[in-house]
């Protein structure tokens, strides 16, 4: 597991890119139609947006010193869904 460092003051945007996943499963290319950002008690998700393939979140707070698991699910055109993480730790920059 590979954290993303964060300061606890810093309102920070964070990606998830499923664009090589959506161009290489099917044909003809399929989109994200909708999305959902999850964050644990601690962080807030101030903003998130879908376009190009590419989920992006605006994310603030946390308290120093702890790692938490950011969770991104997906629904696409074709109505699949699929569900990838990062890990966010909280330090004094």
């Amino acid at each position: 597991m590979s954290a993303i460092p964060k300061d606890p003051e810093a309102v920070l945007d964070y990606a998830w890119d499923w664009s090589d996943w959506l161009d290489a499963t099917t044909t003809p290319a399929e989109s994200i139609t909708s999305h959902t950002v999850t964050v644990p008690t601690g962080l807030t998700l101030e903003s998130s947006t879908a376009a190009s393939g590419i989920v992006t979140a605006w994310i603030s707070g946390g308290t120093v010193g702890t790692t938490y698991r950011v969770e991104c699910l997906i629904t696409t055109s074709a109505g699949r869904t699929d569900e990838r993480s990062l890990w966010i730790t909280v330090q004094e920059r």
